[in-house]
Order: structure tokens, then C-alpha cells, then sequence
């Protein structure tokens, strides 16, 4: 997946998100745009993620066990799963990319 920049990100991750935690996360970082603000936004992202992971295996188990016959509530835990996931990957290559290109600089 080629990531060219964050605000292209930002418009994945609406899509994956609840509106009003989205709106929260863009004023937080546009009022204060420190390492400390935007590494805990990265990691409520993670934490995010691993929730719609979880609940994409209990929308899977309950339908392999006969709990549930609604196939469309399955696939869209799924879909939202997999987009976090994507997301979050991009993420963490952008954030490995800067600290490449921090390292790299010569001082």
C-alpha cells in the first residue's frame, strides 16, 4: 500500500472510526501537535484496532456456531477490522520511515 501522506490516512481511518472520536482526535492534534499528544493518539489507534480485531472474531465464532445467521454483520466486523489493520500498518511504516530518515541525518 503506497501512503504518500497523513492527511490521506486520516480519511481511511474515518471510515473505520466513530465520527465523534475522529472530530476529538483532529482537534486534539490541531490545538497541540507535541510527540506526547500524537504518540497517544497512535496507540488509542492500536487499541482501536485491537478491539474491532476482537469483535470481528465474535461476530465469527457466533455465526460458526449457529448463534447468528445474519452473514452481513459478519462481514462488515470483518471489513472494519481489516481497514484498522491496514491503517495501522501504514502508520507504523510512516513512523518507521521517520525515525530512518532521523537516523540517517548526519549531525
Amino acid at each position: 500500500m503506497d501512503v504518500t501522506s497523513a492527511a490521506a490516512l486520516n480519511g481511511l481511518y474515518k471510515t473505520t472510526n466513530n465520527q465523534s472520536s475522529v472530530r476529538q482526535a483532529n482537534q486534539t492534534s490541531a490545538t497541540d501537535g507535541s510527540f506526547d499528544t500524537i504518540l497517544s493518539n497512535a496507540m488509542k489507534m492500536v487499541d482501536d484496532t485491537n478491539s474491532l480485531q476482537n469483535n470481528a472474531s465474535a461476530e465469527a465464532v457466533s455465526f460458526a456456531l449457529g448463534e447468528s445467521d445474519n452473514v452481513h454483520d459478519l462481514l462488515i466486523a470483518e471489513r472494519k477490522a481489516n481497514l484498522a489493520l491496514q491503517y495501522t500498518v501504514a502508520v507504523r511504516n510512516q513512523f518507521i520511515s521517520g525515525y530512518n530518515t532521523i537516523m540517517n541525518m548526519q549531525i
